[in-house]
């Protein structure tokens, strides 16, 4: 596939590419085959796996992309990616239980990441290594120096790489963003979020009990962890031990976070305190089930971010201006935003008889801004019936992605 921009020649483009950045990112300008396809391949395609598998499947007409190298280092995931690719491309895509063996592909252009959250920045760093474009699933890394050793092999070799934060390509945010940097809500001083959840999350993958040790190379999976005996439950619910995951922080509240930084594009916090632990569901976990967490920032606001997983009370987001507060009513995922001007009159408390002025979202005699997507529910009603959410399988992000693989810019949440 032809990766660089139309107006440079590919003999050109190749020996200024090796010069600069070395032979390792040739196939940043590689053509693949007919009609410039983006040849892809997929690392780790465990259930997030198959969903972004699917999600580019869903868009291989339209971006003329192919799977068409696959790897897992357990058998059955690896077989079972194979034979959904088969399915939908024209060809059965070649199949790699190590990851080294798909990066030494010449036709190769770019790679979808979705192993285990502590192995992203790792395995990240290789495939930039190896010259290939990435979307890697979030968490990009729990560890702050493996985060900076990835981003820095991304920037050296100008790669384009989008985090699976895919909140960020989804119409209601990208309104919401364009919202805020209006001024309608006034100086912010505080964001609140609370999700929660009654369940215990993470636990209870069906594949613990269809791993066996020989199946796959639990050395490798362990990657830059220290060796510690063969654990399936550790294996396929990692997000429980604290040597693989925060587990809220790093699944949730990455998402809640990621939110604060896009709507007011302030990205490093001065000062964090956090606090959590199991209070709901003592069944073997470390990581917390109950955890809270708050955070001040150079612009001069603070976040304040809290999830349960032992009751499914309101979840909420509320960005709190002097002049109003952006509200949005359901959690990660929720299309139902309102905004309610600040009056000094608790306008937002149904119990107090005062009528609340709120302005919707989608009404464009109060906002002029490009509201098309007409994406915001009910944001009048006093009342709330089911809330809608976007799935997890939306193709917004991989979208994102994909444009920019042809246009040769960054995505919505690059490194």
């Amino acid at each position: 596939m032809h990766l660089n921009p139309p107006s440079v020649g590919r003999r050109s483009f190749l020996r200024a590419g090796a010069a600069a950045i070395g032979t390792s990112a040739i196939s940043y300008a590689r053509i693949a085959g007919a009609n410039d396809r983006i040849s892809l391949g997929h690392i780790g395609i465990g259930h997030r796996g198959r969903e972004l598998a699917a999600i580019a499947a869903r868009l291989k007409d339209e971006y003329n992309t192919e799977m068409t190298a696959v790897c897992d280092l357990w058998c059955v995931n690896r077989e079972r990616a194979a034979d959904a690719a088969a399915s939908v491309y024209s060809r059965r895509p070649r199949s790699y239980q190590y990851m080294e063996d798909l990066l030494a592909l010449k036709d190769l252009d770019a790679v979808i990441i979705s192993t285990a959250d502590f192995q992203h920045a790792p395995i990240l760093k290789l495939v930039a290594e190896a010259g290939k474009h990435a979307y890697c699933e979030k968490p990009m890394a729990n560890v702050l120096e493996e985060a900076k050793a990835a981003r820095d092999a991304v920037r050296s070799r100008g790669l384009i790489v989008q985090i699976g934060t895919q909140h960020r390509s989804e119409p209601y945010q990208i309104a919401a963003r364009e919202l805020v940097a209006t001024g309608a809500l006034g100086q912010v001083s505080k964001v609140e979020i609370v999700w929660n959840y009654h369940g215990p999350r993470w636990r209870g993958r069906a594949e613990v009990k269809q791993l066996s040790e020989q199946d796959t190379d639990w050395r490798k999976w362990l990657l830059t962890k220290p060796y510690r005996p063969f654990d399936p439950r550790a294996y396929f619910e990692f997000r429980l031990y604290r040597e693989f995951s925060s587990g809220i922080a790093d699944q949730w509240m990455s998402h809640g976070i990621d939110m604060v930084h896009n709507l007011l594009d302030d990205y490093f916090p001065t000062c964090v305190l956090a606090h959590g632990g199991v209070f709901a569901w003592r069944d073997g976990r470390e990581t917390p089930d109950t955890f809270q967490a708050l955070l001040e920032y150079p612009k001069g606001f603070m976040v304040s971010y809290s999830t349960s997983f032992g009751n499914d009370a309101d979840s909420f987001t509320r960005v709190m201006g002097k002049k109003a507060t952006l509200i949005n009513i359901g959690g990660e995922g929720s299309q139902r935003w309102k905004i309610v001007e600040e009056r000094g009159t608790h306008e937002n408390d149904p119990f107090v008889k005062r009528p609340a002025r709120i302005i919707t979202l989608d009404d464009d005699t109060k906002h002029s801004l490009p509201w098309s997507q007409r994406i915001f529910y009910g944001a009048l009603e006093k009342t709330y019936g089911p809330l809608p959410f976007v799935s997890d399988s939306n193709s917004s992000h991989m979208r994102n992605w994909f444009e920019c693989l042809r246009s040769q810019r960054q995505p919505n949440a690059t490194v």
